[in-house]
């Protein structure tokens, strides 16, 4: 399995009966992990509504260049397609493959394509005579010599009854293709990772705990971009309000510190990596009340005792050839403390945050990292998603493999 897509894709949906498969088709792209605009011809509208693809793409479907309802108000073409990681056309018609290899633009999908300097791939999809014309061949080979990649079209049975070439590439496989053609095969795919997310409860008695204020968002972000790179991840959490139905992760959910040292030393020595990304707590009570404790119940002490380092115990049980990434929360002398983690923990990569940073740290959908490996220099990174972050940080990960 290839890793996953450019989070932008620019889908354009043209006039044709395999524009049927274009609500399929953007629902696996959002399932790889995209974020998919639709632009639609108006011909296409003949084929499939605007609110089927606006429903699985969770955007507005556009197709004029100005709207109707004479605000005046113009969908700029030029920056969808600087904001799109890769156009796709599919289905591409005839017509539209036409228009394409000769610069025409009567349509917003046309106005992209033209503005477009990000990879272009095109789905073709016609009956078989069409596929032969001559005409047809040369318009695609003017824009194979501009760059524009094609997928398909495939054999099997057409809109005509007949059988030959012309059907449009299934969406599963469309999407493979991409993944192939602009990623290639990814180092993790295959591999086993452990990762753990979330904070600890620690409990004090049956309703009260000792926490804090890790909502788990970096660490679920890292597992469904490993797992969309092929990895199968063992995700341990601690109580978050996230859900994941990503196929390749395997979730175990833990409430303390010491339930998820007991998961984490049963997965970790049969995993090739693991990414400590969990906020564990380093204390907890040491004599838990069996009842709660009322409000009139005067507490003179909270008696506390360590918790098990986790992260320690599976950097002092590491294996030749295993990968081992731990984060660091820190507020004062940041890179000597996530240094000196690095080292004492025997980690491969320190992933640093700094709670003096705006947008990052708990609750936040952003998060600004620096990387600390042991032979590099820190490697600051910029405010970005949590889910940019999680690229960025298993492009590192994957830097420091070997070769599948």
């Amino acid at each position: 399995m290839a890793t996953a897509l450019p989070r932008k894709v620019l889908l354009g949906v043209t006039g044709g009966i395999a524009a049927y498969k274009a609500p399929a088709l953007v629902r696996a792209l959002v399932k790889a992990g995209a974020e998919v605009q639709v632009v639609m011809t108006p011909a296409a509208h003949d084929f499939v509504t605007p609110l089927a693809l606006a429903t699985v793409s969770r955007r507005p479907v556009l197709t004029d260049l100005f709207a109707r309802d004479g605000s005046g108000r113009w969908n700029d073409h030029v920056h969808l397609a600087r904001w799109a990681d890769v156009m796709l056309v599919a289905p591409a018609s005839a017509n539209t493959l036409g228009k394409m290899a000769r610069g025409l633009c009567d349509n917003l999908l046309l106005a992209c394509y033209l503005s477009a300097e990000c990879p272009v791939f095109v789905a073709p999809a016609m009956d078989l005579e069409m596929w032969r014309d001559a005409g047809v061949q040369a318009n695609l080979a003017a824009l194979k010599e501009r760059g524009v990649r094609t997928i398909g079209p495939e054999r099997g049975e057409l809109a005509s009854g007949l059988v030959g070439e012309g059907r449009m590439t299934e969406p599963e496989a469309l999407v493979e293709a991409l993944q192939q053609a602009l990623i290639g095969p990814s180092k993790l795919a295959g591999r086993t990772m452990l990762l753990t997310a979330g904070g600890t409860q620690e409990a004090i008695d049956p309703v009260r705990y000792i926490g804090n204020r890790s909502t788990g968002k970096m660490g679920f972000a890292l597992a469904e971009e490993a797992a969309l790179r092929g990895a199968r991840v063992e995700l341990v959490t601690g109580p978050v309000a996230l859900l994941t139905d990503r196929a390749g992760i395997h979730r175990t959910d833990v409430v303390s510190a010491a339930e998820m040292a007991a998961a984490c030393k049963a997965l970790f020595p049969t995993c090739d990596l693991a990414i400590a990304s969990a906020a564990v707590a380093d204390w907890r009570p040491a004599n838990p009340a069996a009842a709660k404790l009322k409000k009139g119940t005067a507490l003179e002490a909270l008696t506390l005792e360590p918790t098990e380092d986790i992260l320690a115990w599976m950097g002092a049980h590491k294996q030749g050839g295993q990968l081992l990434v731990g984060f660091a929360l820190e507020t004062d002398n940041e890179l000597e403390h996530a240094r000196g983690k690095l080292m004492r923990k025997n980690l491969d990569l320190v992933v640093l945050n700094s709670l003096r940073d705006d947008g990052a740290g708990f609750g936040h959908d952003t998060n600004r990292v620096t990387l600390i490996g042991r032979d590099t220099d820190p490697e600051a990174l910029p405010l970005l998603s949590k889910a940019q972050v999680a690229q960025r940080i298993l492009d590192r990960v994957e830097a420091l493999m070997p070769h599948a």
